[in-house]
């Protein structure tokens, strides 16, 4: 928590308490339903919620923004960046029950009401949304297909619409078919070795 206070200075008191329990939730439900690996609940706030948050370092969410989370797990990057954009709107989807089941469990204890939650493939993800957030789910070459046609044509920010993806290492090869993507290094966010090589992605739609 006191990285997160520190990269994120101006969190209101609800934000606050929503943080702080987070850490308890999540070591209460990998117990039972492993959505987290064992050795990163040590690193929590570092490895999943503050780099769930890397993506508002590249773009702030303005009120009734969409936003849909594919491949969530257990809620990351989703969940954080709704607690901290209250005023957006997240969907949360993975094809996987148990870790839904997760996500629905925690955004209930905080009293989320900006988040929906569902079991559900991305290519069977129907409404059209600003952006498209995920981490690290599968190449962009697959992951674009699942998703392009979900991406509403009206943008509202200094971003076009499009895909803000979580990703890691060189992504030379990754990305050569994708020339508008582009690259922020998280690094110049977040002075800690576990960031030296993690990105947001940037790829209009």
């Amino acid at each position: 928590m006191d990285k997160l206070r520190y990269y994120f200075p101006n969190l209101d008191a609800t934000q606050q308490k929503q943080f702080e329990m987070l850490k308890e939730l999540y070591a209460y439900w990998n117990a039972q339903i492993n959505v987290i690996s064992r050795k990163d609940m040590d690193a929590f706030y570092e490895r999943h919620v503050l780099h769930a948050l890397g993506i508002s370092k590249i773009l702030s969410f303005k009120k009734g923004t969409t936003i849909l989370d594919v491949g969530t797990g257990g809620g990351f990057p989703g969940i954080p960046l709704a607690i901290l954009f209250p005023k957006s709107h997240f969907y949360l989807i993975d094809s996987i029950g148990k870790k839904i089941k997760v996500v629905n469990a925690v955004q209930e204890s905080l009293g989320m009401t900006n988040v929906k939650a569902s079991q559900l493939r991305a290519e069977d993800f129907k409404p059209k949304v600003d952006f498209v957030i995920s981490r690290a789910v599968t190449k962009m070459d697959v992951f674009v297909p699942w998703i392009k046609n979900n991406i509403s044509s009206e943008s509202r920010h200094h971003l076009k619409n499009g895909v803000l993806y979580l990703k890691g290492g060189n992504l030379d090869e990754e990305l050569k078919n994708f020339p508008k993507a582009i690259c922020f290094d998280l690094n110049d966010y977040f002075n800690t070795l576990f960031f030296e090589t993690k990105k947001v992605v940037h790829l209009p739609l």
